[in-house]
């Protein structure tokens, strides 16, 4: 799954990097603190995180994604005595097989379905499509990485 925190150039913009940082290391912590044993959380880039589940089923990653999701919306983060505010996220999941065989494929409808959930309003949970799926119309495709 990839996980991209919502609006994060405007905690930066009204804060300050520092604030930024915080709120970074405090996903990270989330994340951390949320995974199994067997879980590979990390920082993907900038604002964006992934979180690789071996051996999760899609309904699982769904359950997993949206607990994420839901917790993040009560973590508290001050900065100079001052609370940033509610943090949100997006995410977008996959998982092998349905949406590809190769951890690059599965990446990137990840990364597409990320794309897709920040188009959608953001603070969401949207599932890749498979290989050879039709994107809608209109659909952006994400960028490889």
């Amino acid at each position: 799954m990839l996980l991209e925190i919502d609006h994060f150039k405007c905690f930066n913009d009204a804060f300050g990097h520092e604030a930024g940082d915080m709120i970074i290391r405090a996903v990270g912590h989330l994340l951390k603190t949320n995974s199994r044993a067997e879980d590979i959380a990390c920082r993907y880039g900038g604002e964006e995180f992934v979180l690789i589940l071996p051996t999760a089923s899609l309904a699982v990653m769904q359950q997993r994604a949206e607990h994420l999701r839901a917790a993040i919306k009560h973590l508290r983060v001050q900065h100079r005595s001052q609370e940033l505010g509610t943090v949100t996220l997006s995410l977008g999941i996959a998982v092998l097989p349905e949406h590809g065989s190769t951890a690059e494929v599965i990446l990137r409808a990840a990364d597409t379905a990320l794309y897709r959930a920040k188009a959608e309003g953001r603070d969401r949970v949207v599932v890749g499509k498979g290989p050879g799926e039709e994107h809608a119309p209109g659909e952006a495709r994400a960028p490889g990485r």
